[in-house]
């Protein structure tokens, strides 16, 4: 199963992302995230075992992604804290927009914190480290081809709105699966600050 560790933003916030959604609503080529589905993303898994018999050694299972999240949350001592979502930002940049999103300004060191313990935990399993740095961020949309790129980039360096703030008590392991819709989540495990 293709899996994930991320926050979510709770469902209170998904008229503010809508709204925010809106500004890049005129620029072709975007496909937007489903506001009731955001989140921030704090390790993406790709795929694991959904159980350890006669899987690929490979992969890791399940059962032991769990035991790395739980070990995760428990080294970072953090208790729930408050994360701001605010300002536009882009994927890989402004030149070349492959993800428009929102950014974490309160909560980063946190949510930094959380991601390196669950990066330093799945990569003993055997999981790809990431091959970037990271930065704590709601996808908004996922630009198809550059026909709006115009748009986004105006958009992106004029407005820096406040989507709003909600506190982070947990973390999840997310199952997704891809589907024409788009993405559908279920929560695999979560784990309480």
């Amino acid at each position: 199963m293709r899996a994930f560790f991320a926050v979510d933003l709770p469902d209170e916030l998904a008229p503010a992302v809508a709204e925010a959604q809106s500004a890049f609503e005129d620029a072709d080529g975007l496909r937007f995230v489903d506001p009731e589905r955001t989140h921030v993303t704090l390790k993406f898994l790709g795929d694991i075992a959904e159980d350890g018999a006669g899987s690929d050694p490979n992969v890791p299972a399940v059962d032991d992604v769990i035991a790395a999240g739980e070990q995760a949350v428990a080294n970072t001592d953090i208790d729930p804290f408050e994360c701001a979502v605010e300002g536009f930002g882009v994927f890989p940049s402004l030149d070349y927009v492959s993800v428009v999103w929102a950014g974490v300004d309160r909560g980063t060191p946190e949510l930094t914190a959380l991601h390196e313990a669950l990066e330093a935990e799945t990569t003993a399993l055997g999981v790809d480290p990431e091959d970037h740095e990271f930065t704590p961020h709601v996808t908004l949309a996922r630009m198809n081809d550059a026909r709006g790129k115009e748009l986004v980039q105006e958009v992106v360096r004029e407005r820096d709105p406040e989507i709003g703030r909600f506190e982070v008590d947990a973390v999840r392991l997310v199952k997704s699966t891809l589907t024409s819709d788009g993405p559908e989540y279920e929560t695999v495990a979560s784990f309480g600050l």
